[in-house]
């Protein structure tokens, strides 16, 4: 069976005149993805009347083998073209009315295999926070064990060698993907993340213990890369952001349960760190064998022409058939578009396009922009040193762990918010909204270092401060990184797309985590406090912008989004956005008028 990029090029042996519907998909109105000057998202089953568009769903059930559930494809076709008008659908029995209602008066009642594939690919994410706060115990320890307590740099490059290794193995998520499967691909980045990671138990010098966190980044950076597309690519749209995020609500689990884990072994002697760093296997275990149970990414399935397949994920995953068959024919429309738009064939012409085609150009510089915001804010420094920082201020090494615990603790719960925010209030203005609060918490925890040692509130006010900042951190640039960078690359370059970001990330990680520990040296607490804090608000500026909203498109409306011109959204922030914000909430002018940059036609 063969489809062309055409959704779908007709097959010849099908009855009816048909050759007007070799442009299936297109809408009336079409758009360049690379120049959206207007701001527009199109619907491209809009302007098409309900015979043509049954006759062409017709069309597509027989050339994709799907003639079994034509009448439930032409249902979800027409939902698929009026979304919001579902109840006038004739050809919809009540069953069906009842499940699409529900969908959006109870956007939580979800099939339990989404949760379950979830859930699994949560764990993945819990292995990225254990590992960071395992080696945040083990630093106060192995460095003298091994002699290289008093070389800086070289504990900061063990540190970072995860990060460091994962910027090799990120590039190769798109050839595993396309192979593998996301399945797969989750399958064999849980091997790095067992073995590699048990070894480091056993390493008799520095030299054993760097090369194991060398292939633990192997796992890392194929891990992060796939397991945020997969949970996108399963989820519904408008509580992607909140199902996507629980990759970062993971990860702060999973560093709750690593500083858990350092005060479980800290009285255990010279061996501590040994069972600080190895402890974080356990979640790979349930992933090796649990991850076949879920089905795989309806859209990679997509990708690979393999339609039976992805509807039957798509109805694991969703309400009803109807359901399904929307969520379906509707991306299939939108990928075909893109194929059109940007389908480059090989990893090279991939990977160039990236750089080449305006609108993946956009999705790099916006997803890239969040990676590096996110490392800019410092909270990979507290996740690796939180208990060197805590030292620095005073504390013993019990209570350096005890600090830490908590920092894990407000970094996990203050997570949660994001969950009910990032599809309502916005992924944007998350991270608008949380920017400047950390820099001004890092301001007054790096000024208070000043403070003599002989005060009593001193060291409790520095943690405090560090604690307020991770409560900012944690619902926005925490969770939004993740969700966003699996959301702006279309499928055809979701993979080498997301890759791209993840390395921004990890080389980002590295350099920070290697050069933290001399800064700290150099400039003093306070000093790397400030410095951080600048960073702060130069992310902030560069967000406010760059960087365009996504919450409650699907991912393939995104394309639309992206091929807004970044000049042009960034003069709307400055003529139009500005201008009423100060009227509204400076002026208290409550009459004043926002003009909304896009402009949504009939999208779902």
């Amino acid at each position: 069976m063969s489809i062309g990029k055409n959704p779908p090029s007709l097959s010849k042996s099908f009855d009816g005149d048909v050759e007007h519907l070799e442009d299936i998909g297109r809408p009336a109105t079409s758009i360049d993805y690379n120049r959206n000057v207007n701001a527009k998202i199109l619907n491209p089953l809009a302007g098409i009347s309900k015979e043509e568009l049954l006759l062409r769903v017709s069309a597509f059930c027989v050339e994709v083998g799907l003639q079994e559930h034509l009448s439930v494809f032409q249902k979800g076709a027409l939902v698929a073209q009026s979304p919001s008008d579902f109840e006038n659908i004739s050809e919809l029995d009540e069953d069906d009315k009842y499940h699409l209602r529900r969908e959006i008066t109870h956007k939580w009642r979800l099939p339990k295999d989404l949760y379950w594939t979830i859930g699994v690919c949560s764990l993945g994410s819990a292995i990225q926070g254990w590992d960071n706060t395992g080696a945040n115990g083990a630093n106060l320890s192995f460095p003298e064990e091994f002699g290289i307590s008093h070389n800086h740099w070289l504990v900061g490059f063990i540190n970072s060698a995860p990060t460091i290794f994962g910027l090799a193995s990120a590039w190769a998520t798109d050839p595993l993907n396309s192979w593998l499967g996301r399945r797969g691909v989750i399958f064999l980045s849980g091997l790095f993340c067992v073995f590699p990671v048990l070894a480091q138990a056993f390493a008799q010098n520095w030299e054993g213990l760097l090369i194991c966190r060398l292939f633990m980044g192997l796992g890392m950076g194929i891990k992060i890369t796939t397991i945020p597309i997969m949970t996108s690519e399963a989820s519904p749209a408008p509580i992607r952001g909140a199902l996507v995020m629980s990759f970062q609500l993971w990860v702060a689990f999973g560093i709750f349960i690593g500083f858990c884990s350092n005060l479980v072994f800290y009285d255990i002697g010279r061996l501590a760190w040994r069972f600080q760093l190895a402890a974080a296997f356990v979640p790979a275990i349930p992933i090796l064998i649990l991850i076949w149970i879920c089905p795989e990414s309806p859209r990679w399935l997509l990708k690979k022409q393999r339609y039976q397949e992805s509807f039957n994920a798509f109805c694991r995953l969703r309400q009803s058939p109807v359901m399904a068959a929307r969520d379906l024919y509707y991306a299939h429309c939108q990928i075909s578009l893109e194929n059109d738009a940007f389908g480059g064939s090989t990893l090279m012409r991939r990977l160039r396009e990236l750089f080449s085609v305006p609108r993946l150009r956009r999705g790099c510089l916006s997803g890239g922009l969040i990676m590096t915001a996110q490392q800019f804010s410092g909270i990979n420094i507290m996740a690796f040193y939180s208990s060197t920082i805590f030292a620095e201020a005073g504390y013993s090494t019990k209570q350096c762990l005890l600090a830490s615990f908590g920092f894990g603790l407000v970094n996990f719960v203050f997570a949660f918010p994001a969950i009910w925010t990032i599809d309502t209030f916005g992924r944007r203005n998350l991270l608008l909204f949380t920017f400047p609060n950390m820099a001004w918490c890092l301001v007054v925890a790096g000024c208070l270092f000043l403070v003599p040692d002989d005060v009593g509130a001193r060291v409790p006010l520095i943690a405090t401060f560090i604690y307020l900042f991770t409560a900012f951190y944690s619902p926005g640039i925490g969770p939004v990184p993740a969700v966003y960078t699996a959301e702006c690359f279309p499928l055809s370059h979701r993979e080498i797309g997301v890759a791209f970001c993840v390395c921004v990330n990890n080389l980002i990680a590295s350099v920070l985590s290697l050069t933290f520990p001399p800064l700290l040296d150099g400039l003093t607490p306070t000093g790397a406090f400030g410095f951080y804090a600048g960073l702060n608000m130069l992310a902030f500026v560069l967000l406010f912008f760059i960087v365009p909203e996504t919450r409650q498109r699907t991912l393939e409306e995104l394309d639309y989004v992206f091929g807004v011109p970044t000049r042009r959204h960034a003069s709307y922030q400055v003529g139009t956005w500005l201008p009423w914000a100060f009227k509204r909430y400076i002026l208290l002018d409550k009459n004043a008028k926002w003009q909304p940059l896009y402009h949504f036609q009939g999208a779902i």
